[in-house]
C-alpha cells in the first residue's frame, strides 16, 4: 500500500508543474512533468508486478 500512496503523492507533487505548462506556457516545468510521469510509469509497473506477485502465490 506504501508504493500506491507514493504514487498519489507524485501525482499530487506535479500538480503544480502541470498548470505551469499548460495554463503558462512554461517549458521547463513540462520537462518536469515528463520526468515525473516517467517515474509514475516506473512506480506502476512495480505496482502492477508486486500485485501479480502476490495473486500467484496466493
Amino acid at each position: 500500500m506504501k508504493k500506491f500512496n507514493d504514487v498519489k503523492a507524485l501525482v499530487a507533487s506535479l500538480e503544480a508543474d502541470a498548470d505551469k505548462f499548460y495554463n503558462k506556457g512554461n517549458s521547463a516545468a513540462g520537462t518536469r512533468v515528463r520526468k515525473g510521469m516517467q517515474d509514475l510509469k516506473n512506480l506502476a509497473q512495480e505496482i502492477r508486478l508486486e500485485i501479480q506477485e502476490t495473486k500467484n502465490k496466493g
